[in-house]
């Protein structure tokens, strides 16, 4: 794997189903299945999958294993689940949400994944789609150009240390202090862009090393940046609340914490997995390696992973300021004349200590969100006040030149899946099945035919990351929606992409 990749290990397998998946699970609703104690020994809960008849076909036997391995775990709480769009990962599935007791419980680097706050956010506009047609291979040029793609990509800013610490600490915040945005974009992010309690002495100088020079690059993989427009609104009231309205022009980036999370997420691997068998934790896979979670490996690793979700933060905001750069280049209008404002940001891949009711008692749990996002409901403190009455959004990306929807969490997400949704549409095809199966040139032909600018750093990112090579987006939001672990509120389509 290249230096400087976000995706440290292929985080899934060509993953072939045998026999019907639906004899290993037990059907409790509509979209909802059940993995039963007893699938594998030690299971401590049941596992929880959340998905359609339709999309269980395509879910690999090994991540209904994953999913029941993780049930194993010392204080997990009521179940292991995972979400629509699940595949094969890393100990734990790709889309994969848990919860442990503070003192019983674990905390374990599986749990987040190698790109720690992979997350997604939403830049709102004034334009509308007729406005910026016309220019938008102009303006998908200009943004290729001013914000770095691709494998080991390196940033226009050449970090010090002092501000690299600076990252790892405050994140969107310290990015904002330094110039880098408005202070009305860290009030429209998850914990407000940045988690309390990092301490970059516990990130390693190679870690250092990797993030100095990539703060405020886009990466590679899935990693994107997308010009879209607001295609169909489902709810109008909260559209309304969101400041979103049909043929309107929104800019999405997707991204993460690039090789600094990738290699904090390797080094303290090696920790954890001394510690498993230090305090003799039995678990049915390597790649589960843990530590009891007030343990100082536990909590040495928790410190790190807060910088890695606060690098994530910054450069998303970075990011986000040379976006508003861009636009400015192509239009010739101030950035807030564009209405270029922040609707909201949402981390992927990390671990939080959040309240939550577990059996009618109200009690505090490290929350594993891998491949998922938040979705807490209206009323709750940590919701924007402006959202506070309909709760907060949440931003599901879909795959290139597919449909991403913006929705709205909900009660019931509490409720069923510890405040968490789905975090995009999930693979089907592994990266290398992907590459013999397109070719780029064709991939890029067929979205331009369509009307949907492309610029990648190479022909073979366009088909990793094919259409084909992902679950329907609509089909998988659905089922969040008819579980109302949270609501839909708007589609938005591409008109142009960058990737790396």
């Amino acid at each position: 794997m290249a230096e400087g990749e976000d995706i440290a290990i292929e985080e899934l397998s060509t993953g072939h189903v045998t026999g019907d998946i639906r004899n290993m699970v037990r059907k409790l609703s509509e979209n909802s299945w059940e993995i039963p104690i007893g699938h594998i020994p030690n299971m401590r809960v049941p596992g929880r999958l959340f998905v359609s008849e339709n999309l269980l076909l395509g879910i690999e036997h090994g991540t209904i294993d994953q999913i029941a391995n993780v049930a194993t775990l010392p204080g997990i709480q009521k179940y292991s689940m995972a979400m629509p769009d699940a595949h094969l990962g890393y100990g734990f599935a790709i889309g994969g949400v848990a919860a442990f007791d503070t003192e019983e419980g674990i905390i374990s680097p599986g749990g987040v994944g190698f790109d720690i706050n992979c997350g997604v956010r939403l830049i709102r506009t004034k334009l509308q789609k007729e406005e910026v047609i016309p220019y938008i291979k102009t303006l998908t040029d200009e943004l290729f150009k001013n914000i770095p793609a691709g494998v080991g990509s390196k940033s226009r800013f050449r970090a010090s240390d002092k501000e690299l610490d600076c990252a790892f600490l405050e994140g969107a915040k310290w990015a904002v202090e330094a110039g880098y945005g408005v202070e009305a974009d860290t009030e429209h992010c998850e914990a407000n862009g940045y988690m309390e309690g990092a301490d970059p002495s516990y990130v390693s100088t190679k870690a250092r090393n990797r993030g100095r020079p990539q703060l405020g690059t886009l990466g590679s993989g899935n990693h994107f940046l997308e010009v879209q427009y607001v295609d169909k609104i489902y709810d109008q009231e909260m559209a309304s609340t969101f400041g979103l309205e049909e043929g309107q022009v929104t800019v999405m980036i997707h991204c993460g914490s690039r090789g600094a999370g990738h290699q904090i997420c390797t080094d303290y691997l090696k920790e954890l997995s001394q510690a498993v068998k230090n305090y003799k934790i039995e678990i049915p896979d390597k790649q589960l390696a843990c530590a009891p979670a007030q343990s100082k490996e536990a909590q040495n690793y928790f410190k790190a992973m807060m910088c890695a979700a606060n690098y994530a933060w910054a450069n998303r905001q970075m990011i986000t300021h040379w976006t508003r750069e861009s636009f400015e280049n192509v239009f010739g209008i101030d950035a807030e004349d564009l209405g270029m404002s922040l609707l909201y940001d949402v981390a992927h891949n990390v671990a939080k200590l959040e309240e939550h009711t577990v059996d009618g008692k109200k009690k505090e749990v490290y929350v594993h969100r891998k491949g998922a996002t938040r979705a807490f409901p209206p009323g709750h403190p940590e919701v924007p006040t402006v959202y506070r009455d309909v709760g907060q959004p949440v931003l599901i990306p879909g795959s290139m030149g597919t449909p991403s929807f913006i929705l709205c969490g909900s009660k019931e997400a509490m409720d069923i899946s510890f405040g968490s949704a789905c975090h995009g549409a999930g693979r089907v095809m592994s990266r290398a099945h992907a590459k013999k199966e397109f070719r780029g040139q064709n991939i890029k032909d067929n979205l331009e035919a369509q009307g949907i600018t492309i610029r990648a750093t190479h022909p073979s990112v366009l088909a990793e990351e094919a259409p084909g090579v992902y679950k329907s987006s609509s089909e998988v939001v659905n089922v969040v929606h008819e579980l109302g672990i949270a609501r839909k509120v708007a589609r938005v389509l591409p008109l142009g992409v960058t990737k790396g």
